[in-house]
């Protein structure tokens, strides 16, 4: 088992890979992470001795005035690097620079300077460091106007708003998940070998996209989807990823269920459940009174849960969240919920009667990489 401390545990990245680490609880024990620590230097230093790896993704992107972001910067460094001595600890630390360092600007300057003074440590210390050279990281769950252009773009298109291209460049990009699996790869490497070592990596990119691209593709997400409920033509996993961010910004609350409409004559009724622009899996269940289903989440999938006939209750939990939403469907007037991926989520037939679903998912299910994670929705219910 191997005791991997993130600094920055809180932020966009640092959450996600929390997140991706238990996935694997044989391999990995996370160690808590609170960024008051670095303000309180006993709890810092009890921090460090937990450690087998330290990722100190810890950092501020922006502030108004350039040199407070420099300084906070360098001095987290100085303070994670001043605990580990101060107890005679050496875990393997990874260091999230970025390809910023190239820029002459304070930012860049930090990460640099930064990344230099952990390799003095190192080699000081006679320990294991990696300095990683991030490309521009995207994903679900980021800050607007503070982490990626990404993120900015996806939250106004999703609440109204215009974005507006104000730099146009091919950009070098990673998706988050790409980006955590990269960095259990490099701890488990290190586990294996448990040697000194200093290096800096740097850490490949998954595409080359344009900001204009981006914002066409998204604007069409928008078009398509978040207008008309149409799945889009995704072609590989990057555009997928792409998707998925942009869905993470849709206010949940007020977009779903969808309306779907039905068209009824003497002969019954009809009603297209999902229009899609790609491939996967369609399924058909019922469900008893009392019964519920599901009580997981998906990292990469898409499923759409419709109702066909009877009541039931859609519940979804971001992951690391206690907030439930809700969601009440009656096979009278359908309607749709879509998953977002890490929402754990279930379906409960809340009626007298049998629950007719439909779900639809983008990939047909391989039990050997199923990519199901059971967690209960209802925490507190599933304590008592």
């Amino acid at each position: 088992m191997i005791r991997v401390g993130i600094t920055g545990q809180a932020g966009f990245v640092g959450t996600h890979l929390y997140n991706t680490l238990g996935l694997y609880p044989e391999e990995f024990e996370r160690v808590p992470f609170e960024d008051a620590y670095f303000a309180d230097p006993h709890r810092l230093e009890s921090f460090v001795r937990q450690c087998d790896v330290i990722v100190h993704l810890a950092a501020m992107n922006r502030h108004p005035d350039v040199q407070v972001l420099y300084e906070t910067n360098m001095a987290l460094v100085r303070k994670l690097i001043g605990a580990m001595e101060a107890n005679d600890v050496c875990p393997y630390v990874l260091f999230s620079s970025s390809t910023q360092e190239e820029r002459d600007n304070e930012y860049g300057r930090s990460k640099r300077e930064g990344r230099r003074l952990f390799e003095d440590w190192a080699r000081r210390r006679g320990a294991a460091f990696t300095g990683m050279v991030v490309p521009n990281v995207f994903g679900p769950f980021g800050r607007p106007n503070y982490n990626s252009f990404i993120a900015t773009f996806a939250y106004k298109l999703t609440h109204g708003e215009e974005p507006v291209v104000l730099q146009d460049s091919e950009v070098h990009l990673i998706y988050v998940g790409s980006l955590c699996n990269y960095i259990c790869t490099q701890i488990r490497r290190y586990a294996g070998a448990h040697e000194p070592k200093v290096e800096r990596d740097d850490v490949p990119f998954d595409f080359a996209m344009k900001v204009s691209e981006v914002l066409s593709r998204f604007t069409q997400f928008k078009h398509l989807y978040l207008d008309q409920g149409i799945i889009p033509p995704l072609y590989n996993r990057h555009e997928w990823n792409l998707f998925n961010t942009f869905r993470s910004y849709i206010d949940m609350t007020s977009h779903f269920p969808v309306q779907l409409i039905q068209h009824t004559d003497v002969r019954g009724s009809f009603v297209e459940t999902v229009k899609i622009g790609v491939g996967g899996q369609v399924s058909f269940s019922t469900t008893v009174p009392g019964v519920t289903r599901g009580n997981h989440y998906h990292t990469r999938k898409m499923e759409r849960f419709v109702v066909i006939k009877g009541k039931a209750r859609i519940q979804l939990r971001k992951v690391g969240s206690d907030e439930v939403l809700n969601y009440y469907l009656d096979g009278d007037n359908p309607a749709f919920v879509d998953m977002p991926v890490w929402y754990t989520h279930n379906i409960s037939n809340v009626g007298d009667d049998l629950l007719y679903a439909q779900f639809w998912i983008n990939e047909w299910y391989d039990p050997n990489d199923g990519d199901t994670y059971f967690d209960p929705v209802e925490i507190e219910q599933e304590k008592k």
